[in-house]
């Protein structure tokens, strides 16, 4: 029994449906504030309680995650989207020049890390969403590519692959019908990986005001905001605290489930 593997996708799962909710339905609005009813323990109308300005915290937790997983998809998928291509073309021309420039590339994105590319990013065009999923989409990019790359290279040396390229394959033939099949379990697993970097990426740029930009809710800014008020009302910073943990440790879990599950060489050995 994968109790790692079912547990990541229940909080997994509880965190999709909780933004998926949110699209139609919260118990509160977001937007409207308050002020009479702020700073109020958990209780039947607020279970989560209410911020400081009267915002009922279930309802900006329920937003929040969506906000959340919305950036976290986005980047992740622009990282897949380049980098995956990046690291099957690094990897067909193994050795040669165009190898060498794709990974010195990769080793100049790794150089500026999300934060410094959101900060220039809002230097230029000013702090948002947008521009936080462009920031750790663009960090994510060398990451698909390294880890695409060090999968093919060692398929690439295979028996069947040569007798490909006998048959007349080039080589995105072969990259696309027998290279990516069978790294695909590392590309998901890394993709899981990177889903939950995309989401602690996200909340760190919302606290230091990079991320979603008000009245858009945040576990980042939420933490942002409440970091005067824990003394006076901790269920203001502890509630998104823990949706950041819970929603990491869980896709951590799923990820490493799924290595576990796809990887034929792990599944012997238990």
């Amino acid at each position: 029994m994968r109790w790692g593997l079912i547990l990541g996708g229940l909080l997994t799962g509880l965190a999709l449906v909780a933004a998926a909710v949110s699209l139609i339905w919260t118990p509160g609005d977001v937007v409207t504030l308050n002020i009479a009813a702020r700073l109020q323990p958990p209780s039947v109308a607020h279970p989560f309680g209410t911020d400081h300005l009267g915002r009922d915290i279930l309802s900006m937790v329920m937003v929040g995650a969506r906000t959340s997983i919305a950036v976290a998809v986005v980047a992740v998928g622009i990282g897949m989207g380049a980098g995956v291509p990046l690291g099957l073309i690094a990897a067909a021309h193994r050795g040669g020049w165009v190898d060498e420039v794709v990974m010195r590339g990769n080793d100049l994105i790794f150089a500026f890390p999300a934060l410094v590319i959101a900060i220039l990013l809002a230097a230029a065009l000013g702090p948002s969403a947008i521009n936080a999923i462009i920031a750790i989409g663009i960090f994510n990019i060398p990451v698909f590519a390294r880890v695409t790359r060090g999968g093919a290279l060692p398929i690439w040396v295979l028996d069947y692959i040569r007798a490909a390229e006998v048959a007349g394959k080039g080589g995105v033939r072969i990259s696309v019908e027998h290279i990516l099949p069978n790294i695909a379990n590392l590309l998901i697993v890394q993709g899981t990986i990177q889903f939950s970097l995309g989401i602690l990426a996200e909340a760190g740029l919302s606290y230091v005001g990079l991320g979603a930009q008000p009245p858009i809710p945040s576990w980042g800014r939420m933490l942002a905001e409440a970091q005067t008020m824990v003394t006076l009302a901790p269920h203001v910073a502890v509630i998104p605290g823990l949706c950041i943990v819970l929603t990491v440790l869980g896709l951590n879990l799923l990820g490493d489930g799924l290595r576990d599950w796809l990887d034929p060489r792990l599944r012997v050995m238990r």
